[in-house]
């Protein structure tokens, strides 16, 4: 909900500045408004690995792409869904979805980005990357 402005002495704000606000660029943008949406992201770490987990319900394993460039690990996908309802042996209606995604993440120097692991399930894409072990040693403080 966007906020309306007037001026002090208005008790209304005029249509046109209603109008305005309500159509503005900035709210079409918003993500609730376009149908975009980020993918949800989880990070975690341990002494010798980093974890990724990443919320893609709906997406095909065969279709997700997981790219390690540059020190930036890409994941991403597509998927288009056609419906279309006959009455009788006429199409009466046809719906195309298609949606996709990307997220990146900047890898770390202690990752070993030869040894990186996925699996999919249940909506649920994991990435396990194994730290090198020049960088896994840490020195405890006595």
């Amino acid at each position: 909900m966007a906020l309306v402005k007037w001026k002090k002495d208005d008790l209304f704000p005029t249509f046109e500045v209603a109008w305005d606000d309500f159509f503005s660029k900035d709210l079409l943008n918003r993500q609730e408004y376009s149908g975009a949406r980020i993918q949800a992201v989880n990070v975690s770490e341990t002494a010798t690995n980093y974890y990724i987990e990443v919320a893609i319900p709906g997406y095909k394993k065969e279709s997700l792409h997981i790219d390690v460039k540059d020190d930036v690990l890409t994941i991403s996908s597509e998927k288009k869904e056609e419906t279309e309802e006959f009455d009788g042996n006429k199409p009466s209606r046809k719906e195309i979805n298609y949606s996709s995604f990307q997220r990146s993440f900047q890898l770390p120097d202690n990752v070993d980005k030869d040894t990186i692991t996925a699996s999919y399930n249940d909506g649920v894409l994991k990435l396990n990357l194994l730290k090198t072990e020049a960088n896994k040693n840490t020195i405890a403080v006595r």
